[in-house]
């Protein structure tokens, strides 16, 4: 029979597991400077058991041999890296030709698609939350909608990546989503009509005389100078500015360094979040400079179920400093860091190789940040309380949080369903903004 390249290659991985594991327990304990190898810690370092290995083998060959059509080897090996990776968390995964240049475009703010952040519940795609003025957000799309089907594509058990794919195209056609939506009996269909995305992530405005609004939709490179800016045109703009709103609702996260930028514009000194994992490089601090161009005045964080990874970062960072209120609804939860790693110039993985902790210590994974004061927003229909919200926990797979319950600070609900508006939550931020600057002037 002839030997292919799949099989040399596992006949010669299967050949040099017992070396690498004495090799590599040996290099350890020498590189530590420990007679006695500290064996035990160093046990997870070790390749894989032979049987797992054979196990693998195996069932390459079998598929290889008995799959009805057949199968080249780098799909096969791909397919098997997929999957490990996938079957790890919902946030790891592989990342092959188009897929690793679509991550770079994502986190440089500009690419051609729908602008949506998605994540997988039950097999099928769910929105997280839709950017701003993107042609998901113009077409109507919501953050908890479940994406049966994208065009003629049913997405159970597909891909992030695959879904990426399937959504991007060129600019000015057509994709029809078929969505599922808490409140609709029935699915239906809504058209998008792709675009450029060029996110422009910070928008900013007064609200009243005195008080400023600040919009950020997405962390992206140059995220927090956007921030800077905006709010040294705020206080050029008033003599007197009051009070600020940051308004981080339906905000998927994106880059940390951008995250910390923003909280930085905004405290002068201190911790502004940690990270911490197995490997010492998963181990960072972030600390804040002296400057402040929020000048200190008060501020309010709007956060809900679509505010997800960094902007928990913000809102996290910024209660525990005490430097602002937050107002809204409880976080997506998403307090994990993945790192993407390079395999070759164009294939790499996005692993989860750390979690997010906030300044006072709090892990924002799988529970999110509670605000300081809950706000609904307000709906023209009844309500029931047990309306189910899409967050971190409700992903397949999801890491859990041990921390203590009582780490969460108290919560005041002031929703009220006698009362609705435009935006209920905005409106209600900037009447306890009114209230917090009324009480420091008087202090003066």
């Amino acid at each position: 029979m002839k030997t292919t390249l799949l099989q040399k290659t596992l006949i010669l991985l299967l050949s040099i597991l017992p070396m690498l594991s004495v090799q590599t327990l040996y290099a350890q304990s020498a590189a530590n400077g420990d007679a006695d190898g500290d064996a035990e810690s160093n046990v997870e370092n070790l390749p894989l058991p032979l049987n797992e290995v054979r196990i693998f083998a195996e069932v390459l060959n079998r598929i290889r041999s008995a799959y009805v059509e057949p199968i080249d080897d780098q799909t096969l090996l791909e397919n098997a890296v997929r999957g490990m990776l996938a079957g790890i968390d919902p946030h790891s995964s592989y990342l092959a030709n188009e897929a690793f240049d679509l991550l770079q475009e994502n986190t440089t703010g500009e690419f051609g698609g729908l602008g949506v952040e998605v994540g997988i519940s039950n097999g099928f795609i769910t929105i997280i939350s839709p950017v701003d003025g993107s042609p998901a957000d113009v077409a109507g799309i919501q953050a908890g909608d479940i994406v049966i089907k994208i065009d003629d594509t049913p997405t159970t058990d597909i891909t992030i990546e695959e879904t990426t794919e399937l959504m991007r195209g060129e600019p000015g056609t057509d994709v029809v989503l078929t969505v599922l939506r808490e409140g609709v009996d029935e699915a239906f269909e809504i058209t998008v009509t792709r675009d450029v995305i060029r996110s422009r992530s910070v928008r900013s405005r007064f609200v009243e005389p005195g008080f400023g609004y600040v919009r950020i939709s997405q962390f992206v490179t140059g995220t927090g100078d956007e921030v800077v800016t905006a709010l040294e045109n705020l206080h050029l703009s008033s003599t007197d500015l009051k009070g600020i709103i940051l308004d981080l609702r339906n905000n998927p996260g994106g880059v940390l360094q951008a995250a910390v930028d923003v909280v930085d514009a905004f405290i002068t000194e201190g911790l502004i979040v940690y990270t911490e994992g197995r490997e010492d490089s998963a181990f960072t601090r972030y600390e804040a400079t002296s400057a402040d161009p929020s000048q200190g005045v008060p501020m309010i964080v709007l956060i809900n179920q679509g505010s997800a990874s960094a902007s928990e970062v913000v809102a996290g960072a910024l209660q525990d400093h005490d430097r602002a209120v937050i107002m809204g609804t409880q976080s997506f939860g998403k307090g994990s860091v993945q790192t993407v790693l390079p395999l070759t110039n164009d294939r790499a993985i996005k692993l989860t190789t750390a979690l997010y902790y906030t300044p006072n210590g709090r892990s924002i994974q799988a529970r999110g940040i509670t605000p300081n004061i809950i706000v609904r927003q307000g709906r023209v229909t009844s309500v029931p309380d047990n309306l189910a919200i899409y967050r971190e926990q409700d992903l397949a797979g999801h890491l859990e949080n041990n921390d203590d319950p009582e780490l969460i600070p108290d919560a005041i609900d002031l929703t009220r369903e006698d009362v609705i508006v435009r935006d209920y939550q905005l409106n209600e931020a900037l009447n306890i903004l009114k209230g917090i600057a009324l009480m420091q002037t008087r202090r003066l």
